[in-house]
């Protein structure tokens, strides 16, 4: 989990105690949270025809998100319009910005930290020279649900 959760938790959390006594219930709400905030996020972008979509669950191997979304543009403008398309969506659906956005005016990298889901939309060059999912490959990769068109 990361160290800035933002205040959209349930008004009430119920205990449930695990066999060991804990009470898991606050922690599997928010990672739920975390994980319905990425792929979100993940249909934003494919909205605006994002490529290669890879969401990454790190929560278990880094303390810095739950999850990073990689994706790549094709253009300055086509990363542009997938950040705006993300933050639109994100702002509307969750009443969240980010807490952080880097890159946007250059185009060629974003990257968007929302806390516990970092985002980075990436030209193909630099997706390919920083190749992050060689970095991040030992964490758990998260399917994307897919459509009948043949996106998300």
């Amino acid at each position: 989990m990361s160290d800035y959760l933002q205040g959209n938790f349930p008004s009430q959390s119920i205990a449930v105690n695990d066999e060991n006594g804990m009470d898991n219930s606050l922690i599997t709400a928010v990672e739920t949270e975390s994980e319905q905030l990425a792929l979100a996020i993940a249909e934003a972008a494919s909205e605006r025809k994002a490529g290669e979509p890879l969401v990454l669950k790190v929560a278990d191997v880094s303390y810095l998100a739950d999850y990073f979304l990689m994706m790549t543009g094709y253009s300055r403008v086509q990363v542009r319009a997938i950040a705006d398309a993300i933050e639109d969506k994100i702002k509307t659906e969750y009443e969240r910005i980010p807490l952080r956005t880097e890159g946007k005016r250059e185009g060629n990298w974003v990257l968007q930290d929302y806390g516990d889901v970092i985002v980075h939309i990436m030209m193909a060059q630099e997706r390919e020279f920083y190749n992050l999912e060689a970095f991040w490959g030992h964490a758990q990769q998260v399917q994307l649900p897919t459509n009948n068109h043949g996106g998300m």
